[in-house]
């Protein structure tokens, strides 16, 4: 903390909250307008300002002042989000900025003040760009420190390097931004910076604190840190024009070889790897095409070029537009062809695995199911994501290959398994729950029934679900069936869940009976009961045949159905 603070300069776009919300949301700026936030002013328009409306005060007091009053609400991460191409701007100038707050960025004034002329031009050039490129309003201050430069920027003032004490004696106290200071400082007579700096330092520190002693600093033209630049985004994307457009496979496969060595090339400039890659392309017609590729490892130079020219393969050899599985055809060959690294990371941070980097069995399997992607559409190869839910086909979510395995709903956490009971005794309900105590069929030494225990919640996340281990095949269309007992008679379900015998026979459709060696169940589910046209009500069990099938059944509305099929 010692030693001259740096010659700084900040740009200061007044009233950005206000910017901001015309930026983003279209609320015009030259209208009276306030941003409020906790039911106070903070930022307000000119025209606002003219009727009155200050910063701190009330909503109701500032729209009694200027009836016309326009409310936003606070977002400093809309402030943010617009700030953002303003930065950019100042960028593409000069190098090494800071964002201080949305709103006002800083940077270290000596080397913009010698390459652009002088501190004063570099001002100039400064804002002038900003206004150019973002068509926004903004003022330079130029001073020793942060702090001192923010002040010299609410009047566009260039203080001379050495004078910036000078230049903060004569400010106010509430120059600081600490009202609660600022108040103290007033009742012991302290008014201005000036006198602020005057006080010992060991005595500021052990009357106000370390926060005091840190303004105490400020006001006498010290900061307390050093400028913290941002480093600007690595632009990674690479992109090549055609004048002649490419409307041949051949041609597209040399193409998409040369730009997937330029963007490796690049990555490793930059020691990143590539984990999703975006391939973009135009046609003469304007037509835009993208895809995103995804890859669980890294993506070597020959595996960019596999990925494009097998995209460009299947963009070419599209359908003609008369039907197909395949995609229409661009109506005119590709000009442009865009490479886009829309996933990165530090090449060291990916494990390789035990056999090296993913497998070769792997890898040529990814590769083959990656080319009928490109072929096809990512729709044309999907794999089965296990979630949360009550029936097995609410379990199961199909994603396309290489996207990420997210199921659609969240799981239930893992419950310990029991001993199920005697396979004739139906099993009631759990209370009012809807969460049911159950064993499963037992089937060459293999058990799925669960149970709570004395740690487990009271109501599972998915109450009335059927318990491990999950069917083999879920049938997309459940089968009618029909269950007897021994005297021929059907098997009732109540609505109280009473099973009217022990079920003894299966018939499935058409098919011939099959005597049933083992049931468990009923597992009932109530959902919707609210919405009427959405209600279902029915409850499952799980039979065992005597040829050693195992199947899982519903009743519903009195039919009986086949819903899966254990393995």
């Amino acid at each position: 903390m010692s030693g001259a603070p740096a010659r700084t300069l900040l740009l200061w776009c007044p009233d950005w909250p206000v910017l901001a919300a015309e930026i983003v949301d279209g609320v015009p700026a030259t209208d009276p307008v306030a941003v409020l936030h906790a039911n106070r002013v903070v930022a307000c328009s000119e025209r606002a300002r003219a009727e009155g409306v200050r910063r701190g005060l009330r909503r109701r007091e500032a729209q009694g002042r200027c009836p016309q009053l326009t409310v936003v609400d606070h977002d400093p991460g809309r402030d943010a989000r617009a700030f953002e191409p303003v930065v950019a701007a100042v960028e593409e100038v000069v190098a090494g900025v800071e964002v201080i707050r949305p709103g006002a960025c800083a940077l270290a004034a000596r080397g913009p003040s010698r390459y652009l002329g002088g501190e004063e031009a570099a001002a100039e050039r400064i804002v002038e760009h900003v206004a150019q490129t973002c068509a926004v309003e903004s003022q330079v201050g130029i001073a020793d420190g942060v702090f001192a430069a923010g002040l010299a920027a609410r009047d566009g003032r260039i203080v001379p390097s050495g004078g910036t004490p000078e230049f903060l004696a004569g400010l106010p106290v509430e120059a600081l931004g600490r009202p609660t200071l600022t108040d103290l400082l007033r009742r012991l007579g302290v008014r201005t910076l000036g006198d602020f700096a005057a006080l010992p330092a060991g005595d500021v520190l052990a009357r106000f604190g370390f926060d005091g002693a840190l303004a105490h600093r400020l006001a006498a033209g010290r900061d307390h840190r050093p400028l913290a630049v941002r480093q600007p985004p690595a632009d990674l994307t690479v992109t090549a024009d055609h004048d002649e457009p490419i409307d041949r496979v051949d041609a597209a496969a040399f193409a998409a070889r040369t730009l997937a060595e330029q963007l490796h090339e690049r990555l490793a400039a930059h020691g990143l790897a590539c984990t999703r890659l975006g391939i973009e392309a135009v046609t003469a017609h304007g037509q835009e095409l993208h895809r995103v590729w995804r890859h669980d490892g890294l993506l070597t130079a020959a595996a960019i070029a596999d990925r494009v020219r097998w995209q460009l393969d299947g963009w070419l050899s599209g359908s003609n537009g008369r039907g197909g599985a395949r995609p229409a055809r661009p109506t005119a060959g590709i000009i442009r062809l865009r490479l886009v690294p829309d996933g990165v990371l530090a090449q060291a941070g990916l494990q390789p695995g035990l056999w090296g980097e993913t497998g070769e069995e792997r890898e040529r399997a990814h590769r083959a199911l990656s080319r009928v992607q490109g072929i096809l559409g990512p729709e044309a190869v999907v794999t089965a994501v296990l979630g949360g839910g009550r029936s097995p086909a609410d379990q199961v979510r199909l994603v396309p290959w290489g996207d990420e395995r997210l199921p659609a709903r969240p799981g239930p956490p893992p419950l310990p398994t029991a001993e199920p009971p005697r396979p004739t005794e139906p099993v009631a309900p759990d209370g009012e729950t809807g969460e049911v105590r159950a064993g499963a069929v037992t089937r060459s030494g293999r058990r799925g029934g669960v149970a709570r225990s004395a740690g487990a919640a009271p109501v599972p996340p998915w109450p009335g679900r059927i318990p491990p281990p999950a069917p083999a095949v879920v049938l997309p269309t459940p089968l009618p069936a029909a269950v007897h007992d021994a005297a021929g008679e059907p098997v009732v379900v109540s609505a109280r869940l009473a099973v009217s015998a022990a079920p003894a026979r299966l018939t499935v459709g058409t098919g011939r009976p099959a005597e049933i060696a083992g049931w468990v169940g009923p597992w009932p589910v109530d959902e919707r009961w609210w919405a009427p046209a959405e209600a279902r009500r029915r409850a499952r069990f799980q039979v065992c045949l005597a040829d050693g099938a195992a199947l899982l059944l519903a009743v519903e509305g009195g039919q009986w159905l086949v819903e899966a099929i254990y393995d």
